[in-house]
């Protein structure tokens, strides 16, 4: 079976490459966020908080644009590559030229004038992130675009762009949403009121709490036929846990188990869940990183110590070996 490769970015000291029980490090003292894989083996990422960058299959980085404003996510779709900004929630696609262009019907969707930046008082201080889109993902055919906004619910848009409209609640506090890779209508969103799943292709949403030990949800995944959960007690929580159901099914969610820790050091944060083929990886906040090769049936931890993660994806094998 040809393997996937690990990327764990992090927020302050680049990004840890782990394939065949190795670890590697790459853009040492830089910060990596925004992790994107495409068909080819190349993953799109967001380096020192302005710069569109390219990692090729073989491991060379390359820079692709710098934006004036800062950079939250990416998406490729279709070919097409779009990226979230952290200052003020606007989208933008990267043009042929290499330029990246605000989308008009993003800015001018109803409803936007309620988003708000998401905040908590902690220590007699306000913390939390700007207003900004923390994810984005799009159905298996590029039909669908989904764009999470934090805090601004989940925009949806049908035609590629060119208008937008809202769909869930923005006091849900999502933190990420992704749809399904082969099954158009199947689509899951991890928000601060619990796990929300749409059957209409991110059109509608019920939100999910039983089998949880807390409802403020960070992460979420398709894996195999089944949809991945982290959860934990409030942004800030010392430990976490991840639970699983089948994603097409109905009743509690559950402890993942297999060999992932019932309690995860930390919570397991938003695109902290990385999915390729039947292997899957998993990343805390505490940078204890765990892979499973089996649709997450089992786990090990194959590395440890990233300071700081943001993002983990996985993508083929840049050997094509099995890991």
């Amino acid at each position: 079976m040809t393997g996937s490769t690990v990327l764990v970015s992090t927020w302050s000291d680049g990004v840890f490459v782990i394939e065949g029980g190795e670890v590697r490090h790459e853009l040492a003292g830089r910060g990596v966020r925004g992790l994107a894989a495409d068909d080819d083996g190349s993953v799109l990422a967001i380096v020192d908080t302005s710069k569109l960058c390219r990692r090729d299959r073989d491991g060379a980085w390359a820079e692709l644009t710098e934006s004036q404003s800062p950079l939250s996510c990416c998406l490729i779709s279709r070919g097409e590559v779009f990226v979230g900004t952290d200052d003020g929630a606007h989208l933008l696609r990267l043009d042929r030229d290499g330029a990246l262009r605000r989308m008009e019907g993003f800015d001018a969707m109803p409803g936007r004038d309620k988003w708000f930046a998401g905040a908590m008082l902690v220590d007699d201080k306000m913390m939390g992130p700007p207003l900004g889109i923390r994810s984005m993902s799009a159905s298996p055919d590029g039909g669908v675009l989904l764009a999470n906004v934090h805090v601004g619910g989940i925009p949806r848009s049908t035609d590629r762009g060119v208008t937008w409209h809202p769909t869930i609640d923005i006091e849900a506090d999502v933190h990420q949403v992704v749809c399904h890779a082969s099954r158009l209508e199947s689509v899951a969103a991890a928000a601060a009121v619990g796990l929300c799943i749409s059957r209409d292709g991110g059109a509608s949403w019920r939100i999910e709490t039983d089998g949880l030990h807390a409802s403020h949800c960070s992460a979420v995944a398709f894996v195999g036929d089944d949809v991945f959960v982290s959860a934990s007690e409030s942004p800030f929580s010392k430990e976490g846990a991840v639970y699983r159901r089948p994603a097409g099914g109905a009743g509690p969610l559950t402890p993942v188990g297999g060999g992932l820790p019932r309690r995860t050091a930390g919570k397991v944060d938003t695109t902290g869940i990385g999915v390729h083929g039947q292997s899957a990886a998993i990343v805390d906040s505490a940078g204890n990183v765990y892979l499973s090769r089996d649709d997450g049936r089992s786990w090990a931890r194959e590395a440890e110590g990233p300071a700081s993660p943001s993002c983990v994806t996985l993508h083929l094998g840049e050997r094509g070996r099995a890991i």
